[in-house]
């Protein structure tokens, strides 16, 4: 599927204006957001099915589900498809884009045009690179403006604290034309409430399981929690668990992205 096929796409005007005003007043700081993200239909049908008001998608699990290399930009045709697939389950739908899967403007903005006819709510756009630096900010501030004008929800995520390098609250500032700001791996409670108070837009952190409670961050001012490839990454484990029963045996905690990326052909 390309993106003029999407634009014929039968969603109607007044769908795409309603579908972000609906998804931008679920992001509320104080009061989350728990974001819950599928990779495949199945998931999807599964938390729609359990009330969850919007559903994002991992780029991890659409890439592992391919065979494809995570955050590399090569899962384009593939996260389309996936949105495509899920966006009648009557819940607000937000779409990992990596990176845009391009350093192109004109091209990002053509992708969220089409993602757009679809009836999706948001996108989250990455400046993380896959060899560990990070995208330009000039660069990535003209993709966040590509991606705007087409009413989708636009998240501007930051991978200071994921690759370790450069300067958190510089990115955020940076990005703050965007709808919200994501900044996954941020855990510190003092430092999640201090950049929530410094930043006009709402804060999107990843939930951690050794990490701040729900309530915590709600505490500390974050208006969306995702769940980014966790949720992915425990149903692997819970099938290893299931399989392994039947020999007797115990399987493994659930995997880390690490190791889950590790196992996925490489970027070329």
């Amino acid at each position: 599927m390309n993106v003029s096929d999407l634009r014929d796409s039968p969603a109607s005007s007044s769908d795409l204006r309603e579908f972000p005003a609906s998804f931008g007043e679920l992001h509320r700081p104080g009061d989350p957001l728990l974001l819950p993200n599928a990779w495949d239909y199945g998931s999807a049908a599964l938390l729609a099915a359990h009330g969850f008001p919007a559903i994002g998608t991992t780029s991890l699990g659409v890439s592992a589900v391919y065979g494809k290399p995570d955050a590399a930009g090569a899962t384009r045709a593939e996260t389309i498809e996936l949105a495509e697939a899920i966006k009648d389950l009557g819940v607000l739908v937000t779409v990992d884009i990596e990176g845009g899967f391009s350093d192109d403007p004109a091209e990002v903005s053509d992708l969220v045009a089409g993602l757009a006819a679809l009836g999706v709510a948001g996108v989250n756009l990455e400046d993380g690179r896959p060899d560990g630096t990070l995208r330009p900010v000039e660069l990535h501030q003209r993709i966040i403006e590509a991606a705007k004008g087409h009413g989708v929800f636009v998240n501007a995520r930051t991978d200071t604290c994921w690759l370790k390098t450069g300067d958190t609250r510089e990115r955020v500032s940076a990005y703050e034309h965007a709808d919200g700001i994501f900044v996954p791996g941020l855990s510190d409670l003092t430092e999640i409430a201090e950049i929530a108070a410094g930043t006009p837009r709402p804060l999107n952190v990843l939930y951690q399981p050794a990490g701040p409670t729900l309530a915590q961050l709600a505490a500390a001012g974050v208006a969306r929690v995702s769940t980014g490839s966790l949720l992915y990454r425990a149903a692997l484990q819970g099938a290893l668990a299931a399989v392994l029963a039947a020999r007797g045996e115990q399987a493994p905690p659930v995997p880390t992205y690490a190791e889950i990326a590790a196992m996925l052909p490489q970027p070329r």
